[in-house]
């Protein structure tokens, strides 16, 4: 088995943006999901000036791949955890093997998943661990990589400027080393930077640029990804039509390449868009699509995103009878499900109905 082709599955994150490396980290909200493929096949011969025939080691660097592995097995099992204490263990091993590689992918894993449990700190030194062994390994899409996953994290946190630092040093790299793979993806993650900054129009710019690679190179996720993103910006300077476009070719990628996550962006925006400038016919049937697609999936927050839509739109429309209704409803699901952040923002909702109808 090919030691380096070891996915550990999907992570789920609540932050804005995601991350990636030789996993696949995927946000749960609408600004991004961001997805590149994992590092080729690395030869060990090639990389590390490692005599390969010392049996001690070698037992060490199968023992080290095997906690790996387990550690892949376990967060698939939804135990982070336990997939973090084989990945210590992993790391441990490969520190003292001098397993540059091993120690980069470990680090990858150990970065992300921390990130998912939001123990940024513990993230973000991970992160630039595996940064650091890019850069001692001259492994050029490492640091792409790398950069990208770092500056993702320090956008999270709201480090703007550290986030632009990280992604314009990797968008520098791709260009020189001609990746372009890693240069559509860190101009799309700049355009997040703009995004997150309020400069919408510099975004929009960067979401153009980062669709010519992601087109040129068939990444569907990818591009289902930037033209959500580009959507959102448009939405944001409310040109609408344009947003809608943009939703509309996401939605087809995603429903090609069975892309959920981007799907419900798409839905999304569409309904939210169609709300605004109409036809109310299609504003219904992108909500229609949004809650079928939630319950064949067996998605509760999505159901619950749905509903809060749902109320939205009615809203938007003047029913404010429909609008209660399925914001209670809303609430009733949030506590089901122990959201009580989201369960609080739909509260504060329903009271803002409630007086405008002189409810009490």
């Amino acid at each position: 088995m090919n030691r380096w082709c070891l996915p550990i599955g999907v992570v789920h994150l609540t932050a804005p943006v995601a991350l990636y490396a030789g996993v696949l980290l995927m946000s749960t909200t609408a600004l991004s999901q961001t997805v590149l493929p994992a590092n080729e096949p690395i030869g060990l011969e090639q990389q590390l000036q490692i005599p390969l025939n010392n049996n001690l080691q070698g037992e060490a660097r199968e023992q080290a791949d095997l906690l790996l592995r387990l550690g892949g097995q376990a967060h698939r099992g939804g135990n982070s955890e336990k997939a973090i204490a084989y990945w210590q263990q992993a790391l441990d091993l490969y520190q003292q093997i001098g397993d540059f590689e091993g120690l980069g992918l470990t680090y990858d894993y150990l970065g992300l998943t921390y990130a998912d449990l939001g123990r940024y700190p513990q993230a973000e030194e991970s992160l630039r661990r595996r940064l650091g062994v890019a850069r001692y390994l001259r492994d050029f899409q490492g640091q792409i990589y790398g950069l990208n996953n770092l500056g993702t994290l320090l956008l999270q946190g709201g480090n703007l400027d550290a986030a632009e630092q990280s992604f314009t040093e990797a968008l520098e790299i791709s260009r020189t080393v001609r990746n372009q793979e890693g240069e559509g993806l860190t101009l799309s993650n700049l355009g997040l930077v703009a995004a997150q900054s309020g400069n919408y129009l510099e975004a929009i710019k960067r979401y153009k640029e980062a669709l010519v690679f992601r087109r040129r190179l068939g990444d569907p996720l990818g591009e289902a990804n930037t033209r959500n993103n580009l959507g959102d910006a448009y939405r944001a300077l409310d040109q609408h039509r344009d947003a809608l476009g943009s939703y509309r070719y996401a939605l087809q990628l995603a429903e090609d390449s069975r892309d959920f996550p981007n799907q419900f962006r798409a839905l999304r925006g569409l309904a939210r868009s169609y709300t605004i400038v109409g036809p109310e016919p299609l504003a219904l049937k992108a909500l229609n699509q949004y809650l079928a697609l939630a319950q064949e999936q067996g998605n509760q927050s999505e159901e619950l995103t749905s509903l809060q839509l749902y109320a939205e739109f009615y809203v938007v429309k003047g029913d404010l009878s429909n609008a209660r209704t399925l914001y209670e409803q809303a609430i009733a699901l949030a506590n089901a499900l122990g959201n009580t952040q989201q369960e609080a923002l739909l509260r504060n909702d329903l009271a803002q109905i409630l007086y405008e109808r002189g409810d009490k």
